[in-house]
Order: C-alpha cells, then structure tokens, then sequence
C-alpha cells in the first residue's frame, strides 16, 4: 500500500500542476492572449498534439509544467499575427491577472480539500476545551518500566504510578503541591518534573489519598520531559460530556456548517504557512545535516519525493484524511511560494507590472511618455541567483528525503 500511496500522492501533485498552469492558460485566453504551448513536465517531449493552435504535450520527466504565453516579455520572438496578442502588450489588469491565476488555482484546490476532509472526516477543534479530571478514570493499570537487563518489562505495580500505589479509576488532584484540574495541566505539570519524586494526591471512593511517585524522565524533540504512567480513559465520563462539542478533539459537519469551518481552518493554514515561508531559509542547514545522520525535524522541507512518501505513509497507515490534508496543504504552500516577489515566479512578474505602473505615473507628472516594458535583462542577475539557489536547495531537500525521510508516526 506504501508504493500505491507514492504513486497516487505523486499524481495528486502533477495534477496540482496541471490546474496552476491551467488557471494561467485560460485567463490568458479569457483576456485575448495567445497560449503557443501547455505541457506537462519538463525535458523531451514524450508525445504532444495541436488543438485550436496550441501545442498540448507531455515531456519525460512530470515534476512540473509550464504555459507558454506569447510575449511575456518584450524580447520575445513572435510571429507577425501574434503581435497584437501578446502578453506584455496587454493592460496591467490583465496581466496581473493571467500571473495570479495560477496560484490562485493551487489555493482553490486547498480550500476545496479542505472542505472535503471537513465532510469526509472532520476538523480539528481548534476551541477544544480538555475535559475535566475529576470526570476522568485516568491511571494506567498494566505500566511498563526498564528490566534488569535494560529491557522492558510490563505488569502490575511497575512504573511511577503502579510503584505510587495509584490504581485504575483514581482521580489526579495535585501533583508536587499544584492542583490540577484537566488532563492538560496533568500532563504540563509532569513534563516539567523529569526524574524527580513528588508527591501525588488522588481522590479514590470520595477520599483524597496522598502518595509519592518517582516520575520517568525521556527526551522529546531534544528537551526532557517526566512522565507519571497515566493515560486519559473515557471510563467514568458521563456522557453529556463525551458528546458535547466543546470536549470534542475534531469536530463534523454537514454540508453547510462545513463552509464557515473550511473558511476559518484555511486562515489557520494560511497563518501556519506564511510562517513555513518566513522560516524557510533557517531550515535548510539542518536538512543538510540530515544527510549526515542528523535527527530531521518533522517540519522539516521537503520535495515532490519527500511529500510523496509522506503521502504514501498516510496511505499506508489506513489516515486517507491526512492524505488528503496534506496534499491540501502543499497546495497551499505552492501558491504562496509562487506569490514571493522575486524573479522567476509568478509574484515576481506580478512585482514587474506594478513597478511599471508606478514608474509611468512617476513619468507622467514629469510630463514624460510611459517607459514602455520593463527591462527583464536588468533583472537577469536577479532570476539566475534565484533559480541556482533554488536548485541548489532543491539537491539538499531530496538527497535529504531519500537518505534520511520523515516518518509519520502512528
């Protein structure tokens, strides 16, 4: 199932592609532009064909795509009846608009995701409110604790809360003198207690007990962290409270209340990758030394194989919502990349237009014709720095992702 995973997640991002190259033909053609080409991958052309005067085909290696716009810049050769109709002869709207089509189209696909893993699965609650202690039976009867040998062993009476004498169905009160009233701050409050012995007040059969327990120390994403051996269980939860949504760690719909969560969970996702964006550079040292046997971090970035092996693992693992959601979310990251303001993406050129416009109004108050289009040779340097880092970057993340991968866990 891990190789079906890999292969569907791969065509789930090719046809992400397709759709951001798709938005920019049709609002081309919308806006009276001439499209000469729209393939899908990038070297040797595999097989292609011509509808309508435009060349569809498909190149041998589909980890991309591109659409060909007659006349993006003003270098570009074109054929005498093509001249009315190119891009860069256009009004500014409608450049702008054919630039930010693509993107636009990979955010549109997120968003429709989004909302199918809304009907399909549900939403995280992003409101969700921990239940309270005193309705939960929280303690872990069988523990396990390291052997002898250093191996582990399990059975009655072994780890912090089976040694404590802390029984299934005692309710946690207070941990080193400071109360606790939810499985969070149960949970807060021995995490910060690595190793150390404490006391523990339970209330069992309508009495307060107090015990002391010597809490486990583990390492978790490089901090130390204590543990007390107790776990959250639904026995004893009156069922008012199971069931109310407020308790609820995802939340379901129908197919209208979906909308406004769909809304509200992609301004989180928004937020979440703007973030990504903005974190980006400082992540990619440590993909490096991944490479050398360094722990990856789970956020680490990945490429089209590193995504498509996540995407097969959740397959894998039977999680077809985080399958979905992840592709969601890689959507939504495409789009925003594209959106950076640099040459050779779509927010460069976007950058361009705006320039233009801002230098012709600066000319016209000077009593000066417009400036005509931009100079793209003035920008070469710019673009070629970009797209070296970007393959440079690019040879980092998927050495990375087949040397040392990110593996879900579950």
């Amino acid at each position: 199932m891990l190789v079906v995973g890999i292969i569907l997640f791969a065509f789930g991002i090719m046809l992400s592609i397709v759709l951001h190259e798709f938005g920019h033909m049709k609002v081309a053609q919308w806006s009276g532009m001439k499209v000469r080409r729209f393939f899908v991958g990038f070297g040797p052309t595999v097989w292609s064909t011509n509808r309508g005067g435009i060349e569809y085909g498909l190149k041998a290696v589909p980890l991309g795509g591109f659409c060909d716009i007659a006349g993006m810049t003003a270098y570009d050769e074109l054929s005498p009846e093509d001249e009315p109709r190119a891009m860069w002869r256009q009004a500014w709207w409608k450049r702008v608009a054919v630039l930010l089509a693509g993107p636009a189209m990979n955010i549109l696909l997120a968003v429709a995701l989004f909302y199918g893993v809304a009907l399909g699965w549900g939403l995280v609650n992003r409101d969700v409110q921990p239940i309270p202690t005193d309705r939960v039976a929280a303690v872990v009867g069988d523990t396990c604790a390291a052997g002898q040998a250093g191996e582990p062993a399990c059975g009655p009476g072994l780890g912090p809360a089976g040694a404590a004498g802390i029984l299934p169905g005692d309710r946690i009160i207070a941990v080193d003198g400071v109360p606790v009233s939810s499985w969070a701050d149960l949970s807060e409050e021995v995490a910060g207690l690595p190793g150390e012995t404490v006391p523990v007040v339970v209330a069992r059969g309508g009495e307060e007990t107090t015990t002391t327990a010597t809490l486990t120390s583990s390492t978790v994403d490089g901090q130390e962290r204590g543990a007390l051996g107790v776990r959250l269980s639904d026995e004893g939860i009156p069922q008012e409270i199971l069931d109310d949504p407020a308790y609820q760690t995802v939340n379901t719909y129908d197919v209208w209340s979906a909308v406004p969560a769909t809304i509200a969970f992609t301004g989180d996702m928004v937020d979440a990758t703007v973030q990504g964006l903005i974190s980006f550079p400082s992540k990619i040292p440590a993909v490096a030394a991944s490479i050398f046997g360094a722990e990856r971090a789970e956020d680490s970035p990945v490429s089209v194989v590193g995504a498509s092996h996540i995407g097969g693992q959740a397959a894998e693992q039977g999680a077809w919502w985080l399958f979905v959601l992840f592709l969601a979310g890689l959507n939504l990251f495409l789009g925003a990349f594209n959106l950076v303001p640099l040459t050779p993406f779509d927010g460069g050129h976007v950058a361009v237009v705006f320039y233009e416009k801002i230098r012709d109004a600066l000319r016209r108050l000077r009593g000066l014709a417009p400036g005509g289009p931009a100079d793209y040779e003035k920008l070469a340097p710019v673009t070629m720095t970009v797209f070296v880092l970007l393959i440079g970057v690019s040879a980092i993340v998927i050495t990375a992702d087949f040397v040392n991968p990110i593996l879900l866990t579950g």
